[in-house]
């Protein structure tokens, strides 16, 4: 009897143990929890440790992390007639558990029947090539319009990507074809672009060649022009560099005769006989043609005659001829000089004379004088 008290009494003890455990539920942290109490939602629990009434109360887990609905390949007509595969993805999140319990029955299903349609809808707006080349604009629009519509059931579109638009064999081809002829006709373009540009840089080079080439020339002749101006001004400057020394070499040879000729005090008798001497010396000149025997020939003539006493054809009832006054040693020296110096003066005189006559020769451009 007792022992059977007992069995009954672990009976009942594990059978309240298991309607307590049955009270103790576990809410992971990425999850929520839904107390339904009688078939009725009751509250909203969040991750931990949670006691429930058994046999009255039932927990609903809500996953609330970012999923992933794979939506299959369907087939898409786009405004230009073409039949498309495409393939697309959609990322999702839950916001509100009871709604997306409650509100819909089977939230999967709800989410690939929904985007395979609004994804007929904006494929089938576009042409093939817009399709092709507007991914974006498409994951875009396909977003907006999901979170609208599953916005009611306690969820969020994250994204949409669309995997793959597979156009049939036959456009493809065509399409690779023409994609190759447009890659040809850009290279040729391209090709023909680059033979351009080479040959209008081949002809820039060449004009500035030849441009460089003739400011060379025009440089060239105008340092050329510049070096016989500079030459004709050195010759020019020379020569009357010259003239002055010869003038100033004359001036002072004509100065010193005639210091001479003063500080020797030299007497008419002398005068005349260097007269005659320097005759035949002025006669000797290149372009002298004609010798014209000046005036004053016969008076030195006569001077010279009555100072060496040959007047004796003059009348007997005359005067007689004055005598000479008799010379000093100083005087004869001082004459002596004054003749010396007179005849360097004249020799002065017909080099300056040469010289002043070659210059004007080569000045003339080298053309022979024509003798009077």
């Amino acid at each position: 009897m007792i022992q059977a008290l007992v069995i009954l009494v672990a009976f009942v003890a594990l059978l309240v143990l298991l309607v307590v455990v049955s009270g103790i539920k576990i809410i992971r942290p990425y999850e929520k929890g839904l107390v339904e109490r009688l078939g009725k939602y009751h509250a909203t629990v969040e991750p931990g440790l949670r006691l429930i009434v058994p046999f009255m109360d039932r927990i609903v887990k809500v996953d609330m992390r970012e999923s992933v609905v794979d939506v299959p390949p369907q087939e898409v007509i786009t405004k230009d007639n073409v039949v498309v595969s495409v393939d697309a993805v959609v990322y999702y999140e839950a916001t509100d558990p009871q709604r997306l319990v409650y509100n819909v029955v089977n939230f999967y299903l709800a989410m690939v029947k929904l985007a395979q349609t609004n994804l007929r809808n904006v494929v089938g707006d576009m042409q093939l090539d817009e399709a092709l080349t507007s991914r974006d604009t498409i994951n875009t629009q396909l977003r907006s319009i999901l979170d609208e519509a599953t916005d009611k059931w306690g969820s969020r579109v994250v994204r949409v990507e669309i995997q793959r638009i597979d156009p049939p064999q036959d456009v493809m081809h065509a399409m690779h074809e023409q994609m190759k002829a447009e890659r040809t006709r850009r290279a040729q373009v391209t090709t023909a672009s680059g033979d351009r540009e080479a040959a209008i840089a081949r002809a820039e080079g060449q004009k500035q060649a030849h441009i460089l080439e003739a400011e060379g020339r025009k440089k060239a002749n105008v340092l050329d022009a510049e070096g016989e101006a500079e030459a004709t001004r050195a010759k020019a400057d020379a020569e009357r560099f010259r003239q002055l020394t010869v003038a100033e070499g004359e001036a002072k040879a004509i100065e010193t005769v005639f210091r001479a000729i003063h500080d020797g005090a030299p007497d008419q008798q002398l005068l005349s006989y260097q007269y005659l001497q320097m005759l035949p010396e002025l006669a000797k000149g290149e372009a002298n043609k004609v010798f014209i025997i000046p005036s004053e020939f016969s008076q030195a003539l006569g001077g010279i005659a009555q100072n060496l006493g040959l007047g004796s054809g003059a009348p007997a009832n005359g005067p007689s001829p004055r005598r000479p006054a008799p010379r000093s040693p100083e005087d004869d020296l001082a004459a002596q000089k004054a003749a010396a110096d007179a005849e360097d003066a004249a020799r002065a005189s017909r080099e300056a004379s040469a010289a002043a006559a070659g210059a004007q020769q080569a000045g003339s451009g080298g053309l022979p004088r024509l003798d009077s």
